[in-house]
């Protein structure tokens, strides 16, 4: 598999929560559709099997209807509570690689490599996102793209942070 890693993006967040709590929240069904995914959008999960060669399929809409995108996760490697690693596609509803709607050089797979660190009960997670196979067009698109990743991304983690502190 061909990574260019000097193309990566980086995001880290500390949540007042134990590291399990979080790691469940990635890992299992019931928490994940509730808080993954930009604010305002929608996460409708088709399947999710959060495990090393299992997969999750599922659809975004947006806050006013008009767009569904469905997304796909291939999980390469689960580790609990420590770890996930998942190659994420754009998708349509049986679940095959498709060109993002809002791109046509956003990069077919990105790597996402999550990691939970434990921090006197409090968790540490860090997201290093990686484009894979990407042609020089796609690289660019994703570093161009970046900073709207980063909003999108603190969005997800503020919706996760909220939804946390209604488990705890």
């Amino acid at each position: 598999m061909g990574n260019n890693l000097n193309q990566s993006f980086e995001i880290t967040r500390v949540f007042n929560a134990p590291r399990e709590l979080v790691f469940k929240a990635w890992t299992e069904l019931e928490h994940f559709a509730k808080w993954w995914g930009p604010k305002g959008f929608t996460l409708e999960v088709v399947k999710m099997d959060a495990q090393s060669g299992g997969a999750l399929l599922g659809f975004q809409t947006s806050p006013d209807g008009n767009l569904v995108m469905w997304r796909k996760f291939e999980y390469q490697e689960v580790v609990d509570p420590e770890k996930v690693t998942y190659i994420q596609s754009f998708s349509d509803e049986q679940g095959n690689t498709i060109r993002a709607p809002f791109s046509t050089s956003w990069p077919l797979e990105i790597l996402n490599i999550i990691t939970f660190e434990d921090s006197k009960g409090k968790t540490v997670l860090k997201l290093k996102g990686y484009p894979m196979n990407a042609s020089a067009e796609e690289q660019e698109s994703y570093t161009v793209m970046a900073p709207k990743l980063q909003q999108d991304l603190e969005g997800t983690f503020d919706k996760l942070a909220d939804y946390l502190v209604f488990l705890s």
